[in-house]
């Protein structure tokens, strides 16, 4: 399985991936910092356990999203641009939501707070930049050409184990 298949992708594609790749580099810093804090709870490790495994999936998926796969860019613009999103922004709006005040807890706010905004505003940036970029027109040109090559690699692959050379 080679990682490239229709040569270098797209500067978009580029993009997106690396932006891809940021938002787990500040999702795990956000982890170690929370866990570091000991704001993780009483047993962190399940918790610490699901994030690895997501970013573990970001991260291959991100590779095959890179390398022209189509399912690779609609699980991280689906799954993680907006499932991933919700999860990282519902705590501080349910909070808002409640009445509480932004300038308070910035008021009151100790470098572990900032760390651990800085780091998920980081990373919600970082997917937001990345989804869009993934539908650009030079982006979607990629993912057509790598799926009709693939097509083509798999009706070569039929024909030669069938023996019929003519395909």
């Amino acid at each position: 399985m080679t990682l490239l298949t229709t040569g270098r992708p797209p500067v978009a594609v580029r993009a997106a991936s690396g932006l891809w790749l940021t938002a787990v580099a500040f999702g795990a810093l956000e982890t170690v910092i929370v866990v570091a804090a000991d704001q993780a709870g009483d047993n962190p490790l399940p918790g610490v356990l699901f994030r690895c495994a997501v970013y573990a999936a970001a991260i291959l998926t991100t590779l095959r999203m890179r390398a022209g796969r189509r399912w690779a860019r609609l699980a991280l613009a689906l799954v993680l641009g907006i499932v991933g999103t919700l999860s990282l922004v519902i705590e501080p709006v349910s909070w808002l939501a409640d009445g509480n005040s932004l300038s308070a807890a910035t008021d009151d706010a100790d470098l572990t707070w900032w760390a651990i905004a800085a780091s998920r505003t980081l990373h919600v940036a970082a997917v937001w930049a990345a989804v869009p970029l993934m539908f650009t027109a030079s982006a979607n040109a990629y993912f057509r050409q790598a799926h009709e090559q693939a097509h083509e690699r798999t009706d070569k692959q039929a024909h030669e184990r069938t023996g019929d050379r003519t395909g």
